[in-house]
C-alpha cells in the first residue's frame, strides 16, 4: 500500500489540491484578479500533474496490448481529459468560441508542435527515420474531412438550421470514427504499425517492462479523470476572472486547455523519436489530432443541442488557412515513409507562426 501511495504521490497532491480549492473557492474569487489568476495557474499545474498520471497508466495499458490498440488508448485518454475540461468550462458560461479554438489549438499543437519537434530532434540524432506512410495518409485524409465538415462548412449554414446540421455533424463524426476504428484494429491494422530492422532495435537498451496490474491501471486512470474534472471546475472560474480585462487574447484559454491534454503526449512522442521509433510519433501526433476533432465535436455538439445554445464552430479565415497549410505540409512531408530534421523544422515553424498569430489575437 505504501509503495502504491509513493508511486501515485503526484495524483495524491492533485487530490489534496482539489480538497483545498473547493473550500477556498469563494475567497479566491473575491480577493482580486491577481489572486484569482495565480490560483488558476496553480490549479492548471495540478491538472497537468494529474493528467501525467492518467497518461502513465494509459501508457502501461498501451504497452500491454501493443499497437495499434496501444496508441489508441493513449490518444483516447488525452481526448477524455480534454473533453472533461471543455465540458466543465462551457457549463460555466465560457466563450462560445472556446470549443472551436481548443480543437484548432490541439491540432496545431499535435501536428506542428509534437510531430515537428519530435521529427526535428529525432532527425538531428538519427538522420532519416522510417515509419509506415499508409498511417500518415489515412490520418491526414480523416483529419481534413472531419475538420472540413465540422469546422469549415458551418460558416455557410443558416442560423435557423444549426440544430439540424449539428445533428448531422454528430452522426457523420460517429460514422467516420466507427469505420476508422474498425479498420484500425481490423483489416487495416498493419497501416498503423512498422517493423523496425533488428539492427536498429539493438541501439536501444532493453528495459525491464513495468508489471501491469490491469484493474489498478484502469481504476487509477478513471479516478485521475475525476480529479481533473474537480480541479477544472474551480480552475475555469478563477482563470476566467483572472484574465478578465487583461487584454489577453481569448484563444489563450483554448491553448491552455489543449496544452494540458497534450502535455503527456509530448514527452511520450519525444522519447519515441529519440529512440528512433517514428511510427509511434506519427500515431500519437496524427492520432491525437484526429481523436480531438472526431470525438470532441460530437460530444460538444450534443451538449449544445441539449442546452439549446449553439457554439461558434466555424473557424476564422486565419485559422482555416493555418489548418490547410498544416495539412498540405504534412501530406507532402509524410508521403515517403521517412522523416528528417528539415521536415520537422517546417512543422515547427508553422507552430511558431500559430503562437505568434494567437498572441496577436488572430
Amino acid at each position: 500500500m505504501l509503495t502504491l501511495l509513493k508511486q501515485e504521490k503526484f495524483l495524491l497532491l492533485a487530490v489534496i489540491a482539489a480538497l483545498v480549492a473547493y473550500p477556498l473557492e469563494h475567497w479566491m474569487l473575491h480577493s482580486g484578479q491577481p489572486i484569482a489568476l495565480t490560483a488558476g495557474l496553480v490549479l492548471i499545474a495540478f491538472i497537468v500533474v494529474a493528467s501525467m498520471r492518467v497518461a502513465h497508466h494509459a501508457e502501461l495499458l498501451a504497452e500491454k496490448v501493443g499497437d495499434p490498440y496501444g496508441t489508441m488508448i493513449l490518444t483516447l485518454a488525452a481526448v477524455l481529459v480534454e473533453v472533461v475540461i471543455l465540458a466543465i468550462m462551457m457549463s460555466n458560461e465560457a466563450s462560445p468560441t472556446l470549443v472551436r479554438d481548443t480543437i484548432y489549438s490541439a491540432v496545431m499543437l499535435d501536428i506542428n508542435g509534437i510531430l515537428g519537434l519530435a521529427a526535428l530532434m529525432g532527425g538531428i540524432k538519427h538522420g532519416e527515420q522510417s515509419y509506415n506512410d499508409d498511417s500518415a495518409r489515412s490520418y491526414s485524409v480523416m483529419i481534413l474531412t472531419a475538420m472540413g465538415v465540422s469546422m469549415v462548412v458551418p460558416e455557410f449554414i443558416p442560423e435557423a438550421n444549426w440544430k439540424l446540421y449539428s445533428a448531422f455533424t454528430i452522426g457523420a463524426m460517429v460514422v467516420l470514427y466507427t469505420l476508422f476504428l474498425r479498420m484500425q484494429v481490423g483489416p487495416h491494422s498493419y497501416f498503423f504499425s512498422y517493423s523496425y530492422p533488428e539492427k536498429r532495435r539493438r541501439k536501444v537498451p532493453e528495459e525491464e517492462p513495468e508489471p501491469v496490474n490491469l484493474a489498478l491501471s484502469i481504476g487509477t486512470l478513471v479516478f485521475g479523470v475525476v480529479v481533473i474534472g474537480a480541479l477544472a471546475e474551480v480552475m475555469s472560474k478563477t482563470l476566467d476572472l483572472g484574465l478578465e480585462g487583461t487584454g489577453a487574447p481569448p484563444v489563450i484559454t483554448a491553448i491552455l486547455v489543449a496544452a494540458i491534454s497534450a502535455a503527456p503526449e509530448i514527452l511520450t512522442a519525444l522519447r519515441a523519436a529519440l529512440a528512433n521509433r517514428m511510427q509511434s510519433v506519427v500515431n500519437i501526433a496524427m492520432g491525437a489530432s484526429l481523436s480531438t476533432v472526431i470525438l470532441t465535436v460530437p460530444v460538444m455538439e450534443a451538449m449544445a443541442l441539449y442546452t439549446g445554445q449553439p457554439f461558434q464552430m466555424a473557424m476564422t479565415p486565419v485559422q482555416t488557412v493555418m489548418i490547410f497549410l498544416t495539412l498540405i505540409v504534412s501530406a507532402i512531408n509524410l508521403n515517403d515513409g521517412e522523416t528528417n530534421a528539415i521536415e520537422g523544422m517546417t512543422h515547427f515553424v508553422l507552430f511558431a507562426t500559430f503562437i505568434m498569430l494567437s498572441l496577436l489575437g488572430l
